[in-house]
């Protein structure tokens, strides 16, 4: 029978620890879901906090899989940054001679990197993100639709 507690065995104190590292990914990613929820994006509240998460998860499971070496980790760490990029690839929208959602493709992008870096203990790295990003989003979105505004004046006034 001891094979099977062994092989059913629960860790209370490693799961403690990841509950609090996938909570600090959540919470470094909430700011900037609520930023995009505010501006009205098509990725908002929810999406990035899970992605948080997720890439969290993930990245606590390449640090612990048996066997693993530097070159494993880097592999995975690849294979989440594509599918982020794929997820983010999924808020861009092209509207003729438009585009948008770049903006939210590269944060939620960002986000997976906040979440990866909580997983292997640089949550101060994951803080810097959160704060650089929630700033460049609150700050210079503004003055980046005040410039669109007035180029598409002109491109409408010249139509």
């Amino acid at each position: 029978m001891d094979f099977l507690y062994n092989a059913f065995s629960f860790d209370w104190k490693l799961a403690v620890i990841d509950l609090l590292r996938v909570g600090i990914a959540f919470a470094l990613a909430v700011p900037i879901g609520w930023e995009r929820h505010e501006s009205k994006r098509n990725l908002g509240l929810r999406t990035f906090p899970i992605v948080a998460m997720a890439a969290c998860g993930f990245m606590l499971l390449a640090k612990n899989v048996p066997g693993a070496n530097a070159e494993t980790q880097a592999r995975l760490i690849q294979g989440l940054i594509g599918g982020i990029g794929f997820i983010g690839g999924g808020a861009i929208l092209k509207e003729g001679a438009n585009v948008r959602g770049l903006a939210t493709a590269a944060s939620i992008w960002c986000t997976g990197a906040i979440g990866a870096a909580v997983a292997f203990q640089r949550i101060e790295i994951g803080v810097i993100l959160s704060l650089i990003t929630f700033l460049t989003l609150r700050l210079l979105t503004p003055i980046a639709e005040n410039g669109n505004d007035s180029s598409d004046a002109e491109n409408e006034s010249e139509n």
